[in-house]
C-alpha cells in the first residue's frame, strides 16, 4: 500500500509540501469546495490554502445553515464572491473598496455553477470577474474556454491584482507546476495500464476511513491525564496532564497542570510524572487559556477514549468537535481495537517517536501513529495486504 502524505493527501512520492510557501494575505480567503473535488487527486484548492494562513476550507453542495457562511453574509459590504457573470464587478472597481474575505467556489464549472445556484447566501453577495493575465497552465487537465483557469491560478491572479502584489503571489504557483511537470512526468514513464475510476462494487476504503481522510487538516489529536481516586473517595478526576498535536502541521502543546484536589497516591505512578512534577504544574486556568489558544475554530479534537474529552469539559475549557478514532481502527482490523498502543502493532503502523512527558508521552505518540495509518488507509485505493495472524489461534 502507497504512503501518503496527510497534509497534501498525495502519495508521499508526489508530496508537494516542500514547495509551498506561506503568504500573507490582507484578504481571508474561504474556499467552499464541491465534495467531489475534493477526490480529484490533481485539485489544486487545498495547495492553494495551504499556501495561505489567512484562508479556510470547507466542503459541501447545500451550505444552508451553514454558522460560518451565514456570519459571512450579514456584512456583504466586506465580502465578495469570485465567480464570472454579467453581473460580477471588475477587480479594477473592487480595489475602490476592497472585500475583507473572498470566497472562492472549487470544483468543476458545472459542479461550481450548482453550488452558487444551492445557496442564496450566495447570490446575496457581490461577485468579481477577472482576465488571467496569461492561458492556464493546467496541462493535466483541460479548461472549458481559454480564459478559464484552475483554482490555484485564479486566487494567486485575483489577490495578485486585489492586494497590488502580483510577484508575491505568483510565488503560489510553484507547487503547482511542480505538480503538473510530475504528472506529466509519470505519464509519459508509466509502462502499465492507466489507473480506473472506481465503480459500483470496487473496493473503497470504509466510510469511517474516508471521512477521517477527508477531515485530516482539522485534526488535532488529545490526549489527557487525571488525578484520580478511588471511587469510594467521592472526589471526582481532575486534569493534570494534557498533550496534543495538530496532524497536519506538527504543532505540538503540552501542559502539566498543579492538582487544585488532594493528591492521589497512584497518580504519579499511573501517569509517570514524579510528585514534584505535577505539584510544580501551572495553574489549571492559565493551561486551559493556552491551549484554547492553540486550537483553531475548525480544528476536531481527535482522540482513544471519551475520558479524556470529558477531563477537558469538566476542565472548563468550551466543548468543541471531537471524534473518537477505536471505532474507525475496529472497521481497519475487523475486529476489536484493544488500546491505541496495541493498536500501533495490530495494524503494522508505522512508530512515531515520544515528543511529550510521561505515558501521554507515548499514548500520543501511538494514537498518532495509528491516526496516520488510517488516514493513509482512507486515501488508499486497493485494500490493504493481509497481515499474519500474532499469537496463537483458537
Amino acid at each position: 500500500m502507497r504512503s501518503f502524505c496527510v497534509r497534501c493527501l498525495r502519495p508521499e512520492s508526489a508530496c508537494y509540501c516542500a514547495h509551498v510557501p506561506q503568504l500573507e494575505t490582507r484578504t481571508r480567503v474561504v474556499f467552499l469546495q464541491h465534495p467531489r473535488e475534493r477526490r480529484v487527486a490533481i485539485g489544486t484548492a487545498r495547495m492553494a490554502h495551504l499556501s495561505l494562513p489567512n484562508s479556510e476550507l470547507h466542503r459541501g453542495v447545500d451550505f444552508t445553515g451553514h454558522a460560518r457562511l451565514e456570519e459571512l453574509a450579514r456584512n456583504p459590504e466586506r465580502v465578495a464572491v469570485l465567480f464570472p457573470g454579467e453581473d460580477a464587478i471588475s477587480v479594477e472597481d473592487a480595489r475602490v473598496n476592497p472585500p475583507q474575505t473572498l470566497i472562492v467556489v472549487d470544483g468543476t464549472w458545472p459542479q461550481a455553477k450548482k453550488v452558487v445556484m444551492r445557496n442564496p447566501l450566495l447570490a446575496g453577495l457581490p461577485r468579481i470577474g477577472f482576465v488571467p493575465r496569461r492561458p492556464s497552465n493546467y496541462r493535466i487537465r483541460a479548461e472549458p474556454a481559454d480564459h478559464c483557469v484552475s483554482t490555484i491560478e485564479a486566487v494567486a491572479e485575483i489577490l495578485g491584482q486585489l492586494e497590488g502584489r502580483p510577484e508575491h503571489f505568483d510565488r503560489m504557483l510553484g507547487a503547482f507546476e511542480f505538480m503538473v511537470d510530475t504528472q506529466l512526468e509519470r505519464q509519459e514513464t508509466r509502462s502499465g495500464p492507466g489507473r480506473r475510476r472506481i465503480y459500483k462494487g470496487e473496493w473503497r476504503p470504509p466510510l469511517e476511513l474516508r471521512s477521517l481522510a477527508e477531515a485530516s487538516e482539522q485534526l488535532v489529536l488529545f490526549y489527557a491525564e487525571a488525578n484520580a481516586h478511588p471511587l469510594e473517595a467521592d472526589i471526582p478526576p481532575e486534569l493534570v496532564h494534557l498533550v496534543a498535536r495538530r496532524l497536519s502541521t506538527g504543532e505540538r502543546f503540552e501542559a502539566v497542570i498543579a492538582p487544585e484536589q488532594p493528591l492521589a497516591y497512584s497518580t504519579p505512578l499511573h501517569v509517570e510524572l514524579s510528585e514534584e512534577a505535577l505539584r510544580a504544574g501551572e495553574p489549571r486556568a492559565q493551561a486551559l487559556a493556552r491551549f484554547e489558544a492553540f486550537l483553531r475554530p475548525e480544528d476536531e479534537l481527535t482522540v482513544w477514549t471519551t475520558f479524556a474529552l470529558d477531563l477537558l469539559w469538566s476542565g472548563g475549557l468550551s466543548r468543541k468537535a471531537a471524534r473518537n478514532v477505536r471505532l474507525a481502527t475496529a472497521r481497519a482490523l475487523k475486529g476489536k481495537a484493544g488500546g491505541v498502543e496495541q493498536a500501533v502493532e495490530m495494524l503494522g503502523a508505522p512508530a512515531v517517536a515520544p515528543w511529550a512527558q510521561g505515558r501521554a508521552g507515548r499514548r500520543i505518540a501511538a494514537l498518532e501513529s495509528v491516526v496516520r495509518e488510517l488516514v493513509a488507509r482512507g486515501l488508499a485505493t486497493q485494500p490493504p495486504a493481509r497481515l499474519p495472524r500474532t499469537g496463537t489461534e483458537g
